[in-house]
């Protein structure tokens, strides 16, 4: 190859890159307005994060409604909208709803210094979002209690030296005090452990699963007369012990 084919790549590879980071600009955008945030950061950190980095290698697939899309190719391109992509077809689990993670890290409004805990880390795509957020001085603890995700988000989230994985159960184990505590996976009630780790003022948002199909996204937070209860939107969720990770948004 010569020096002049060497140049053309690199001249394709620019133009490449340059247009994955205007779509991941794009996306930023559009997370940040769903979030209705005033925190200009929401934006920053969804353009600094590369979902692709936490999805596997493509083509992805990706869920619409009860059916499922193949990208056309690799292009991460594709990925910077408001879809589900499955993680792992088999168990049913996919990287989240974009929309609905930016609604509730804008809720729960993570600040520089805070502790996080995320319950059903995936991947690590959005515990990456929330390790930028409490930076500098923060630091975030993520459960995943499937071990294969536990693995490729700890490999995942290598970079974050102010994240820890933990392959095990947050129903099970103790949670560390948080300011925050960020749940990915429907349970009936919020474990009396977990309310006991939250900090004054500290904040959990979780989906509430009362029943097999109904679904209700609430954030807790502690004050100093007890705990106050705030609903946040209807959802689509899945149970704790069965899966982790994946959130559908379904307004009633």
């Amino acid at each position: 190859m010569g020096l002049r084919d060497n140049s053309v790549n690199r001249a394709i590879f620019s133009r490449d890159m340059t247009r994955i980071a205007e779509a991941r600009k794009f996306y930023a955008r559009l997370m940040a307005a769903n979030a209705g945030s005033a925190d200009p950061r929401l934006e920053d950190v969804f353009a600094a994060v590369p979902r692709e980095a936490f999805l596997g290698p493509g083509p992805w697939t990706v869920v619409a409604g009860n059916g499922k899309v193949e990208t056309p190719s690799a292009d991460p391109v594709h990925i910077y909208q408001n879809v589900l992509v499955s993680l792992d077809a088999e168990k049913g689990i996919n990287n989240g709803e974009p929309f609905l993670h930016a609604m509730w890290i804008g809720k729960v409004a993570p600040k520089p210094g805070e502790v996080v805990t995320h319950v059903g880390a995936g991947t690590g795509y959005y515990t990456a979002l929330l390790a930028k957020l409490v930076s500098p001085g923060g630091a975030v603890t993520a459960f995943e209690l499937d071990s294969g995700l536990a693995d490729r988000a700890r490999k995942n989230l290598e970079a974050y030296a102010n994240v820890t994985v933990i392959h095990g159960d947050a129903v099970v184990g103790g949670l560390p005090p948080s300011d925050i505590i960020y749940v990915n996976a429907g349970v009936a009630a919020p474990p009396a452990e977990w309310l006991k780790a939250l900090k004054p003022r500290g904040r959990m948002v979780f989906p509430w699963r009362p029943a097999e199909r109904i679904g209700l996204a609430v954030m807790v937070t502690r004050t100093d007369k007890g705990f106050a209860c705030d609903p946040v939107h209807a959802i689509m969720v899945h149970p704790l012990h069965r899966r982790l990770g994946g959130l559908d948004e379904n307004p009633p």
